[in-house]
């Protein structure tokens, strides 16, 4: 008998692309493959590529290269083998199959397939599968974390969004068929879930009739996990009904990111942004009252095209006055297949780089002072690295998601995947450094 062949895969991109990833190793290990991280013996490297921005699809495209170079069997799957199936078959001989976003859950047929000797191009136009908790998935997050995909898809247009291109339109998981996962985490010792979508307050909209992200909050409150942290929430989304289940629900985190993009309303409307730049002082407000312990992240878009230094100038303003905990800013990046890329007044690259530099300097000094509030306090860390050299162990409080925000330095012991107090010493820009109470 044949032996199976040895597969490894090389991730690049989101935490949405990440549980693709998940269950792509889940279904190949369940199938008998051989799973390996050394790209350099495996007989194929599956890339799940992404293609939101430029700059991650020239990530993916050098991967790709590479790999070609040494002369792999490559299977491409996710955003970019979405967006440019039939480029990527043209110019890379060594691509044996192509995997729409939709389509990865085909993968051990694709390998069958493709060790039958098949070119395989696996593409729904339109994308519409979401795995649920009976995919098989191996974990690829330290060990006390786990991200939790509640819907797939977004209903939304926005103008320079390439997303629903790739992704396909919104589709929910039911509440039950959630709360299970999180139960099975719960049972693999997971401390911290994180909820995601591309809308997470649309939950439920497409199955239910209406969002239903209040009762699945309520829902996992039962589940014995300590955090759960919500990522990509609208802010129209976050209604009275959201806010009361955040309040009640001890495990949900008052841990809110807020997509935001840009505070002046004549670029949220070129945007096509939902809500148009009309209620983001009030909830934000309103949100601070309701939820006092609060932290916000929020990221922005400089540079849209039309974009003035009126305009920029009010972003400034918007950043001062509401002191958001974390902040991330992008410089805009035009996306073929998307709105924006044909408008006019598109900003020279220079431009918008000194704009994403000046409000990054703005927010320095307030993402400073939010993280030394935390200093002489003692906090619920969960620690998930240890310095092999020094000893010292690295986590994050509540106040921090994984990948984006940042983390604690901490003296002491405890073991990998636990939550500990933690006394907080010293803060800087982005990391607060501490030592475990006994």
């Amino acid at each position: 008998m044949a032996t199976q062949p040895t597969i490894a895969i090389s991730h690049l991109g989101c935490e949405k692309n990440r549980i693709d990833t998940e269950h792509i190793l889940g279904l190949l290990v369940q199938a008998g493959y051989q799973v390996d991280s050394n790209e350099e013996l495996a007989d194929y490297v599956i890339v799940n590529t992404c293609s939101f921005i430029e700059a991650a699809r020239e990530e993916s495209v050098r991967t790709l290269v590479e790999l070609a170079d040494a002369k792999k069997k490559i299977v491409i799957t996710g955003c970019m083998a979405q967006h440019f199936q039939e480029q990527l078959l043209d110019e890379l001989p060594e691509a044996v199959a192509v995997v729409g976003t939709g389509d990865y859950h085909k993968i051990v047929d694709v390998i069958k397939r493709v060790e039958q000797g098949e070119r395989v191009k696996e593409v729904s136009a339109e994308p519409t599968y979401i795995a649920d908790e009976t995919v098989p998935r191996y974990r690829t997050t330290s060990e006390g974390v786990a991200y939790l995909r509640v819907a797939e898809g977004c209903d939304y247009r926005c103008a320079f969004c390439i997303i629903p291109h790739l992704r396909g339109n919104q589709r929910s998981r039911t509440i039950e068929s959630i709360v299970t996962e999180a139960q099975q985490l719960a049972e693999q010792g997971v401390q911290e879930i994180i909820l995601i979508s591309q809308i997470t307050t649309n939950y439920g909209l497409d199955l239910y009739g209406e969002p239903k992200l209040a009762e699945l909050l309520r829902a996992l409150g039962k589940v014995d996990i300590p955090w759960i942290r919500m990522h990509y929430a609208y802010p129209t989304g976050l209604t009275p009904k959201v806010i009361a289940a955040m309040q009640d629900t001890p495990n949900v985190l008052p841990y809110l990111d807020l997509p935001l993009q840009h505070s002046h309303p004549d670029v949220l409307r070129a945007m096509n942004r939902p809500w148009q730049g009309r209620v983001n002082d009030q909830i934000i407000e309103t949100l601070k009252t309701a939820i006092p312990d609060a932290v916000l992240r929020t990221t922005f878009i400089v540079g849209f095209p039309g974009e003035t230094e009126e305009h920029f100038e009010h972003l400034r303003e918007f950043v001062q006055r509401h002191e958001f905990d974390h902040v991330g800013v992008f410089t805009f990046s035009p996306e073929e297949g998307t709105p924006a890329y044909k408008l006019p007044n598109q900003l020279p690259q220079g431009i918008m780089d000194a704009r994403r530099d000046a409000l990054m300097e703005i927010q320095q000094p307030i993402s400073l002072k939010q993280n030394q509030k935390s200093i002489a306090q003692a906090v619920d860390v969960l620690i998930e690295q240890q310095n092999p050299q020094t000893g010292e162990l690295i986590g994050r409080s509540s106040r921090f998601a994984p990948e984006v925000d940042g983390l604690i330095y901490i003296e002491g012991d405890a073991r990998l995947g636990s939550m500990v107090k933690v006394q907080i010493t010293d803060a800087d820009v982005y990391d607060l450094y501490g030592y475990v109470l006994e």
